[in-house]
Formats: structure tokens, sequence, C-alpha cells
């Protein structure tokens, strides 16, 4: 493959900030790719780099056109490995605060999506292979985030996602099942606040102006009546909620003590299959003890605390502090890093789900990501506006695509 050109330039996310778009062109076609942001971000994240006025990224858009393209202009690449090896070098950082993550990125997936052209061979079945997925392709299940709270909403939930996940054997019956329950608890809340409009938040959940997780949970249970098979997982982001004298959650301060009992307690009453990030990034004694505690019962996910960082989540197995990990390629910064730290979460026995952020694009990357690492979830918040279902619907197309060539398993 021989990049001829790179085009980057400003579009808007799904919050109305801009973000980067890359157009790259090769011997093969033209192939894009967008970034998002997220508005909960981790201290441990890649960065992104923004202009001192605020949210502008012209400085972004001038790395890619100043830095990256005169050295990947007009070259020939076998391998992806290659390219973001190059890319990782340009930066010269552990955090990509030279060029920026929202400069990397988007030339890395773009790059890939050609690779795979180049191969002949889907996106998904090309990161399989970069992946060195042996078994059969899997499509995840999806996680609605329906209910939101803390960083994505104005509301005064601090658990800031409330999410349904079918456990069908189909994505296209899970789709269906949790638009459902999407309508169901929009005709609860309709009623309880009498008539009155509720607001969404950022991931498109409804963003109703309670005050308890309790609340939140029950009317989250509630509308998943007529799916009793349907399970929840919650984003805590406890980082996000925690201040020097404690954890600032339901109007109260809570120890580590007592949030671990009052996790161990709406366990015992919701039918929750996992909990992400239920303590601050920092605070690996209370991910330690919550694994000790409910080890067998749940699975406990690194969001903030791991970063999609290869160093946290070692430092992670090692502590036996976590037993899945959320996978954002825009907390790392490049394709091949990405798959790094699927390859080795995996190789833990650890689960994996794949995310979006709140700021989002139409980039569905991260739907062909979500299968070609054999994830155990994706989440893309809640099945309506654009920017998330534009990843649902890739899953459909896959999970068609893959069906038809009798080459497909489900988690």
């Amino acid at each position: 493959m021989k990049i001829r050109n790179i085009k980057p330039k400003e579009i808007t996310d799904s919050r109305g900030n801009p973000t980067v778009e890359v157009e790259i062109e090769t011997n093969k076609g033209k192939f894009s790719a967008s970034v998002p942001s997220g508005a909960s971000k981790g201290r441990y994240e890649a960065l992104e780099l923004r202009d001192d006025d605020g949210k502008g990224i012209k400085k972004a858009i001038s790395n890619i056109k100043k830095i990256i393209t005169p050295v990947l202009k007009n070259k020939e690449f076998i391998s992806q490995k290659e390219v973001d090896e190059i890319l990782i070098k340009l930066d010269g950082t552990e955090n990509k605060s030279k060029l920026g993550v929202n400069a990397i990125l988007p030339v890395s997936i773009a790059v890939c999506r050609s690779l795979a052209a180049s191969e002949k061979l889907p996106l998904y079945a090309y990161i399989a292979k970069l992946a060195g997925l042996r078994n059969l392709l899997t499509l995840p299940l999806p996680c609605f985030n329906i209910i939101n709270g803390g960083s994505h909403t104005e509301n005064e939930l601090d658990i800031q996602e409330f999410m349904v996940i079918p456990q069908k054997k189909y994505f296209r019956e899970n789709l269906k099942i949790g638009s459902e329950i999407y309508q169901m608890l929009k005709n609860i809340l309709v009623g309880q606040f009498d008539g009155k409009t509720v607001k969404m938040g950022d991931e498109g959940g409804f963003a109703p102006q309670f005050f308890k997780t309790e609340q939140a949970l029950y009317i989250l249970f509630s509308s998943m009546e007529n799916h009793p098979d349907t399970k929840i997982g919650l984003d805590c982001a406890a980082s996000h909620f925690y201040k020097e004298d404690g954890y600032h959650l339901d109007q109260q301060i809570f120890t580590r003590s007592r949030l671990l009992d009052f996790y161990k307690d709406i366990i015992d009453r919701f039918p929750i299959i996992f909990l992400e990030d239920p303590f601050s990034e920092d605070d690996w004694q209370g991910f330690e003890e919550i694994i000790k505690e409910l080890s067998g019962k749940i699975d406990i996910i690194g969001d903030d605390l791991l970063a999609t960082n290869i160093k946290r989540i070692k430092e992670a197995e090692n502590k036996k502090a976590c037993s899945g990990l959320i996978l954002k390629p825009n907390q790392i910064g490049t394709v091949t890093e990405t798959l790094e730290a699927a390859k080795l979460a995996k190789s833990y026995g650890w689960k994996i789900l794949v995310s979006h952020r709140s700021g989002e694009t139409c980039d569905d990357f991260i739907a062909d990501l979500s299968v070609g690492v054999g994830a155990d979830f994706i989440k893309s918040g809640a099945p309506v506006t654009p920017e998330r279902m534009v990843k649902y619907n890739r899953l459909l197309e896959i999970e068609e695509e893959i069906h038809s060539k009798k080459q497909f398993n489900y988690v």
C-alpha cells in the first residue's frame, strides 16, 4: 500500500465540539477516519491536543500536515505496526502530548482501513488477523446506556452509566430488546414526571432528576419487566465523585469500606453483572478488595484505572485488581497499541468491553474492532441518535456477513 496523500479537516462531534477527520489517499483508494472525545477522562489517558483558547484543534491538524504527512506521504507500507511505530516515534512522548492523540489516531485508523482493503479483507477480519484471533469470529453483547449521570449530564446522579445488557443469541435480537427497553423507560419516566420533558444525556440516555442510585436502578429494572433475562452494568466512574475526604455519592460521603458495602448491597438486589471503575483510578486497594469480595459474582472492569495502557494492565493483573478491560483506542493512540492491550487482557482471561466516547462521531471503527478482538461487550450509548446507531448498525451488517459465510459464533 502506497500513501499518496493525507488530508486532515475539522468536523464536529456529537457535543458540538471540534474534532479531527482524516482522509488518506492510497493506490487502493481513499479511506477516512474521525476520532471522538470523552467528557470523563482519566489522568492516565493519552493527551488530546486542544488549542490554548479552548476546544480548537488547529494544532492537531497542523501536526498532521507538517509532521505526519511529510514522513508518510509517497511511502510504501505493508503492515499496521510499521505505520504505528513511525507515528509513536514522531510523537516521542509516553502520553502522545507532542502531536496529540487526536492527530495520531485518525491516521492510524484510516491506515488500518486501507491495509484491510489491500488484503481484500473486511475490516473486522483484518483486525482479527492482527490480533491473532484463532477462534470463530464472535459478536459482542451490546450494553445500552439508557440512564445517564455523572459527567455526561447536568442531573444529580453520581453513577455515570446505567446500562441494560440483553442476553439473546443474535445481535439483531439484542438490539431490538435494547430499543424496546429504552421506549419502555421513556414511558415510565414521562408518567413519573407528569408528562414533562425528561432531559437526555450526552450518550442518548435519559437524564432524570434523580438524587440516588437506587432510584435509577428501580426505574431501570421496571423497564426490563418484559425481558427478565436482561442484565445490568454500571459505569461508576468513581474518580469523578472521589474527593480528599472520601467518595461523594448519593449526597453522602462514603469511605472505601462503606462504598464496597454499598456495591455488595445493590448487587444482591439487582441483576448486575459488572461494575466499571467502582473506585478512583488511584485507589488500587479499593479494586483489590472488591475483587476479593465479589470474584465469581460479577466482573470488575477497569477504565480510568487502566486507560488501555499496557503498563497499567500488567499492574492490575499483578495486584489482582480487575477482571475486565475497557478498550478505548483514543486512550492510547494507535491501532497497534489498542490490539496489544486487548491481547494482554485476553491472555489474563479478562473480559473485554470495547467502548465509544461521550463526544462521538459517525465513524464505526469500534464495531469492527469489537469483532476483531473477540470482545465480550460493546457500548455505544443508547440505541438512538446517528453517532450511536452507526456502530450498532455496522454490527448488524457484520452479523449478516459472517453468518452467511458460516464462520460465526456468539459470546
